[in-house]
């Protein structure tokens, strides 16, 4: 009898942690201005890189399912605001995110006289082919709100910087996406042909159809991802680089390097890029080299990972936002 009742608790304690375990999938908050803590309506709330995201409502309250991305970073972003982001997210817990104003260092310029809109126009070439890229799908890549992107006229000839007070709208026609990319930064160096730009991407559409342009669609898609940096995680995480076409070894190494040379796995089994020199990888033919910014990158199955932790050389480097497929993405 005492058995009896003890296999009942058990299956009553079992039982009652499911709602704890769907509950924490979902996450719940109100988004501010860090100010005047009046709410911010439609903020978007989103996973960087995939589908996933909402918007706030009147009251500046957002609930997400995360459920398939639960170990990603949240990020907030909303009009005339610096994005945030939310890490390690707790179970059960309401979080109140506080957004402050965003400061630009760029002057918004009147554009009138015909000196200054040629020089516009040169200006949104160099940062449509640095942003978008100069691939194939670059071409036909639309960013449908150019008016909203501003560059440092007549100041600092050697560096055009571009900034974005409204998140920029992208059409990609060739895979076949409608995107939202929201620009923190952006330079390019015209002395040593450099670019740096970050910020966060959130799919909006999924423009495949039935039919022709699906298969269309389906085809670049797949030869976009083969050789690509998710592609090279993905295949990293399953243990497969050979057989995915990859090779990797220190930059004019010849010993062979074992897995557990440049993967960490932690007791939770999320797995680690990490090595204490830079590294090279080989696919096709085309050569990158990594060099780690931190001592190691957390990165997933679906080819996620942390990209401010890695400085790309190489081929890998020329990958653009015209280039970017969503997480959700299998080549299968």
């Amino acid at each position: 009898m005492v058995v009896l009742n003890m296999k009942k608790l058990l299956l009553l304690l079992l039982l009652s942690t499911i709602p704890l375990l769907i509950f924490g999938q979902v996450v719940r908050g109100r988004v501010l201005d860090h100010e005047t803590k009046k709410p911010v309506d439609y903020a978007s709330v989103y996973i960087n890189g995939t589908f996933l995201g909402t918007s706030t409502n009147a009251n500046g309250e957002f609930e997400l399912d995360v459920t398939s991305q639960v170990n990603r970073a949240l990020q907030i972003s909303a009009v005339g605001y610096r994005s945030k982001a939310l890490s390690s997210l707790i179970a059960g817990k309401y979080y109140e995110v506080n957004l402050k104003k965003a400061v630009y260092e760029i002057v918004e310029v009147s554009i009138e006289s015909k000196s200054l809109t040629k020089e516009r126009e040169r200006c949104m070439k160099t940062f449509k082919d640095e942003f978008l890229g100069r691939s194939r799908n670059a071409k036909e890549c639309i960013i449908m709100n150019e008016e909203v992107v501003t560059f440092n006229y007549h100041t600092n000839r050697d560096t055009l910087k571009a900034i974005a007070r409204e998140p920029l709208v992208i059409l990609n026609n060739a895979l076949g996406y409608q995107l939202t990319y929201y620009l923190d930064k952006f330079e390019f160096d015209k002395v040593h042909k450099t670019t740096s730009f970050s910020g966060n991407i959130v799919f909006n559409m999924d423009l495949a159809a039935e039919g022709q342009s699906r298969k269309e669609y389906a085809g670049r898609r797949k030869k976009t991802y083969k050789g690509s940096c998710s592609h090279f995680f993905s295949a990293l995480w399953l243990n497969k680089l050979s057989r995915e076409g990859f090779r990797l070894q220190e930059v004019e190494g010849i010993v062979p390097l074992d897995y557990t040379d440049f993967v960490h796995i932690d007791v939770q089994g999320n797995k680690y890029f990490t090595y204490p020199r830079n590294l090279e990888i080989a696919y096709d033919y085309h050569l990158t080299t990594v060099s780690f910014r931190a001592p190691s990158v957390y990165f997933a199955r679906d080819g996620f990972f942390e990209p401010e932790a890695i400085v790309w050389y190489g081929y890998m480097s020329m990958a653009r936002i015209a280039d970017w497929l969503p997480y959700e993405y299998s080549p299968d």
